[in-house]
């Protein structure tokens, strides 16, 4: 079986040294200089790459591309361990490149922008749902850099976010994209019920249009998953039907979709589940379930 063709990967440590390279990858692999735009970086922590990339609006971190074969790059994602992920960036040629980012992906951001429906809204909250508490404590950290925009609206599904989102982004300058995907792509419409085909075979046909639009802005894409719904409550739902079983397929066929396209997934269906206590109508989470999804997404 032939390999396809080589795999740019940014790098501005270690995995410069020809002797890190003949020890990962058994030979001094072909680079190209490079730097990587929209970054900050310190002194390095540990033997690899990435661990100390933060996001500054017009930063630039100088570097190199390694050309890689499809092993060597699967040595490297070993190499940088369970707390670096490998995900898509800019560099300041324009062109995209992999490099190695830190797991946890709200971690190293700096401007963030929220897209998503009503529970990323906030609805139900009077103090601004999870997403406020996220843009508290972010804010709080760097007053000065740091900035939260949510752009949630209530009742989108990911097709309306999808066709949303891409005049919203220039003005704000994200580096992070959190796409919050609810449970609206998982009803069935009680009242026009030969539309309740499966519709998640379509996720990609949004997620992808989204994924290529963060990347052009040279933002991380952030999947947020469904949380957990309390089915005893939701027989009719203004019109929709919700039910345990539709929200897992979606929020199963959101982690298989990030997963395959190397995109980050938080997951939260756990924080809440079996909590209905923590539920105002069964969909919408209570100001105190607010905050534990808050507290999830801070882990």
């Amino acid at each position: 079986m032939t390999e396809s063709r080589p795999h740019p990967l940014f790098a501005h440590g270690p995995l410069l040294d020809p002797q890190v390279q003949a020890a990962l990858f058994g030979r001094a692999v072909p680079t190209t200089p490079a730097s990587l735009a929209g970054h900050t970086a310190g002194p390095l922590e540990t033997a690899t790459d990435g661990r100390d990339l933060q996001r500054e609006f017009g930063g630039t971190v100088e570097g190199a591309v390694l050309w890689l074969t499809d092993r060597e790059l699967a040595a490297a994602d070993a190499h940088e361990g369970a707390d670096r992920a490998r995900r898509r960036v800019l560099l300041g040629s324009g062109e995209p490149a992999w490099a190695h980012l830190d797991a946890r992906p709200l971690r190293p951001a700096a401007r963030i922008v929220i897209v998503g429906d009503s529970i990323a809204y906030g609805r139900c909250d009077p103090q601004g749902g999870w997403a406020a508490h996220l843009a508290a404590a972010h804010i709080a950290s760097n007053e000065t850099d740091h900035r939260v925009f949510n752009l949630a609206i209530p009742g989108s599904t990911l097709a309306d976010v999808a066709a949303q989102t891409p005049p919203l982004l220039a003005p704000r300058h994200p580096d992070t994209l959190v796409v919050a995907a609810g449970i609206n792509d998982s009803a069935v419409q009680l009242a026009a019920p030969e539309t309740a085909r499966d519709n998640l075979s379509h996720l990609a046909d949004h997620l992808a249009p989204l994924a290529a639009t963060a990347l052009r802005h040279n933002a991380r894409m952030v999947v947020v998953g469904p949380a957990w719904l309390d089915e005893t409550r939701l027989d009719d739902y203004e019109g929709l039907r919700f039910t345990t079983a539709r929200a897992l397929a979606l929020r199963a066929a959101l982690r298989a979709w990030c997963q395959g396209n190397h995109i980050d997934f938080i997951d939260l269906w756990e924080p809440l589940r079996d909590r209905p206590h923590l539920f105002v109508d069964g969909v919408h989470p209570t100001p105190e379930g607010h905050k534990e999804l808050f507290r999830h997404l801070s882990i």
